[in-house]
């Protein structure tokens, strides 16, 4: 008798399972988990927080940001309000209304002014002040994110670590030359869990296998562009999302809107043209789309779509500001952000605008493969991509020219396939 596949409930859960009977039980200095977008790796983190937490386990949880480490604190105190927290701080900082609403979180510039509770929870940087004190545990969220020679600076302070990340975003990056250590297993370009897993092959990879924010419209598209190796579901099925619009088509943005309403995916193509970054047509078709989404009283299965829900996001901030200034005032609460700034977050709707678009040349920072992920991975309904005609045929024209080095991983996949990859289903899109 064939054995029944799993549902995508028990799939996660039976990882999410694992994982932690790893930290229980494991021998390994570390544990790393791999997630693709919208996968739960927050409340994993949460999860094993509290587990460990509660098991008389004093930890330390290194995040990448600010907002990073409000947001955890907000999720602690929702699964876990018992729980003491102390939130690690610059001298100036003001908390926010998610760390003030926790019920035990107390916030200082040293782990002294903190007391002794049972999380301890700052950015790479801030940890990186931390001189003295010893965690049985850290957790290192976005670990993809942090770079390796942040790792080195944070790790004297714990002797265990769970490490959770997306693999498929943007890589650390750096704006002093960095071609010096470049082939060096402790080059601190590459990502803190690059660098863990070449100096301790042994440790477990663990891989979340559902996305409970990509429809299954797009969990395929996204795998297969971006995480060829490994891949992942959607949590939902077809039909279980839903997007609608109750005013009638009008106009070319219109009827884009609707097939991205229909099929998860749009493209808005603009005539080949070679144009300055802060192209007004593409920044305007950006800004009008979301503009009309809203004007047309779009629907989710689960509720109206508002500015708050929609999101715009280009490759430099620039452009986001050409966009957010044509924005008209019904669409003023429209996010419009750089992918490093989009990254983590999710919406009903995106727009993107593509990094290749209007340009003569494919630059590695254009073709990072990441960027294009973070770009169109952050929706729950659907994406929608403006973009000059003629992408296809630039890349063609600039095949990748990047030199090789010695002993450097190779990443895969390149910039280059997963932008053929994406350009590939949109056109298909486009053309039924």
């Amino acid at each position: 008798m064939a054995t029944l596949p799993l549902s995508p409930s028990v799939e996660a859960d039976q990882v999410v399972g694992a994982v932690l009977a790893d930290l229980a039980t494991g021998d390994h200095r570390g544990v790393v988990v791999d997630s693709p977008p919208g996968a739960g790796k927050s409340t994993l983190v949460v999860r094993a927080a509290g587990e460990l937490a509660a098991a008389g386990e004093p930890l330390m949880i290194v995040a990448q940001t600010n907002e990073q480490v409000d947001d955890l604190i907000d999720r602690l105190g929702a699964r876990s309000p018992e729980t003491p927290v102390g939130r690690l701080s610059a001298v100036d900082y003001a908390p926010s209304d998610r760390v003030r609403d926790h019920p035990r979180c107390r916030v200082g510039a040293k782990v002294t002014d903190l007391g002794s509770p049972a999380v301890t929870i700052g950015t790479a940087a801030k940890w990186a002040t931390v001189t003295e004190g010893l965690w049985p545990w850290a957790i290192v969220d976005e670990a993809y994110q942090m770079r390796s020679d942040a790792l080195l600076r944070v790790a004297p302070r714990f002797a265990r670590a769970l490490f959770v990340g997306d693999p498929g975003q943007l890589d650390p990056f750096s704006t002093v030359d960095v071609d010096r250590w470049t082939g060096l297993s402790w080059d601190p370009m590459q990502s803190a869990v690059a660098v863990l897993l070449r100096h301790n092959p042994d440790l477990p990879v663990h891989r979340l296998p559902v996305s409970w924010r990509l429809p299954a419209s797009a969990a395929p598209v996204v795998a297969e562009a971006f995480y060829p190796f490994t891949g992942f579901r959607s949590g939902t099925g077809p039909g279980d999302r839903t997007l609608s619009f109750t005013r009638p088509a009008s106009s070319p943005l219109d009827e884009v809107l609707d097939t991205a309403a229909a099929t998860g995916w749009g493209l808005h193509e603009l005539p080949a043209r070679f144009t300055v970054r802060t192209d007004a047509e593409a920044a305007a078709a950006c800004a009008q789309l979301a503009a009309r989404a809203l004007s047309r009283d779009g629907h989710t299965e689960a509720a109206p779509v508002t500015p708050a829900r929609v999101a715009i996001g280009a490759a430099h901030r620039d452009q986001a500001a050409t966009i957010r200034a044509l924005l008209p005032p019904e669409a003023a609460g429209v996010t419009v952000d750089t992918a490093n700034r989009l990254q983590g977050r999710e919406y009903d709707l995106t727009i993107v605008l593509h990094p290749l678009s209007g340009r003569q040349d494919a630059t590695a920072f254009h073709l990072e493969s990441g960027r294009l992920c973070v770009l169109t991975s952050r929706h729950r309904n659907a994406c929608v991509v403006v973009a000059r005609a003629g992408i296809a045929d630039l890349l063609d024209a600039h095949p990748s020219t990047e030199p090789v080095h010695l002993n450097v991983p190779v990443k895969f996949p390149d910039g280059w396939e997963a932008n053929q990859a994406i350009l590939a289903h949109l056109a298909a899109v486009a053309r039924a």
